[in-house]
């Protein structure tokens, strides 16, 4: 090789160390499925952010008009009201990823609970009607092994049972981004949707930085009051807790996360839980289950199952504040005072 192309092959290596060391990025953000969204993706000037904000919109449109339950003429609404629909790709593929996480966590994620969500007015009409006799009745319609899938049709052991997403669907809503970025042949990218993230690389040379919202009640804006600050790359990250959706009666408060098992809000020491997985859709359905399984058993899980990383945020004897995360994590994740 003469010194002339070893001096073009050297002038080419550091133009690309330069773009490796100074990449351009395209920041969006909007409103979807009733909360917010951002994107941070790399673009260095070869594509247009407002056209990639328009098809991020077309995506999570067609997703809310596969599993939103607030709109009315959705895949999922018509299957709850028995009519006659096959499922579409996105409901199939939750569908799928429920049965999946539901078995993985002993039956404390099941999205058949929307008869007691809707009972304990956390559904789209804000409407409470419980009692302990209602709630005893409700109980014979949740199990996961009471609808299935069957020739494209889902089929149910009885009419009155209606399926709820809420729990994995704005997971799944993030992978779908993230389908849609690597497919565009995006390397780098953040995607984040009502507090659940997925990224991929980095952001330049340095991993992300994800902030994990305190679990104080009413702390409604995602970022304004931190509990942690965690560094990840090319994973995802779900957070439930129960200081966002709540209420409060003659003093009780009562939580949105439903127990399937017992029927009631989830009741025990732990306020927020954070899980890190490879998808973000297991992430969310997971750490439903952990807040209804409490404390010792989410570790207990945690434990057993070290593909998964988790951050809990749980009350002592004192109503202290205090943190467990799983060892992998100690040197990624930073709490504040």
């Amino acid at each position: 090789m003469t010194k002339h192309y070893l001096i073009i092959i050297g002038i080419l290596l550091i133009i690309a160390a330069a773009c490796r060391q100074n990449p351009e990025y395209s920041t969006f953000a909007g409103t979807a499925q009733g909360t917010t969204y951002s994107i941070v993706c790399e673009n260095n000037g070869n594509r247009d952010p407002s056209v990639l904000r328009m098809e991020v919109e077309n995506l999570l449109h067609d997703f809310d008009m596969s599993l939103s339950l607030y709109k009315d003429s959705s895949v999922l609404c018509r299957i709850n009201r028995n009519e006659n629909v096959v499922p579409d790709k996105y409901f199939l593929e939750v569908f799928r990823l429920s049965r999946e996480i539901t078995d993985l966590t002993g039956g404390a994620f099941d999205v058949t609970v929307g008869p007691l969500v809707k009972a304990w007015g956390f559904g789209p009409d804000g409407h409470k009607n419980v009692s302990a006799s209602k709630i005893d009745s409700l109980l014979s319609l949740i199990g996961m092994q009471k609808v299935r899938l069957v020739d494209n049709h889902i089929l149910k052991d009885d009419p009155r049972i209606s399926l709820d997403f809420n729990a994995i669907a704005q997971g799944y809503s993030v992978d779908v981004v993230s389908g849609y970025f690597d497919e565009k042949g995006i390397k780098n990218y953040l995607v984040e949707i009502g507090g659940e993230v997925r990224v991929k690389g980095d952001k330049g040379g340095a991993m992300w930085r994800i902030g994990i919202d305190k679990p104080v009640d009413d702390n409604m804006t995602p970022g304004s009051d931190l509990e942690a600050v965690i560094r990840i790359s090319d994973r995802s990250l779900a957070t439930s807790g129960n200081y966002r959706k709540f209420y409060l009666e003659k003093g009780i408060k009562y939580s949105h996360t439903i127990d399937p098992k017992t029927g009631y809000p989830a009741k025990n020491r732990l306020l927020s839980a954070t899980i890190l997985a490879s998808d973000c859709a297991t992430a969310d359905g997971i750490a439903t289950a952990c807040m209804v399984m409490g404390k010792e058993k989410s570790i207990e899980f945690l434990d057993a199952h070290p593909e998964y990383d988790g951050f809990l945020v749980y009350s002592d004897d004192s109503g202290n504040f205090r943190t467990w995360m799983t060892e992998k994590l100690k040197e990624f994740i930073s709490e504040t005072e």
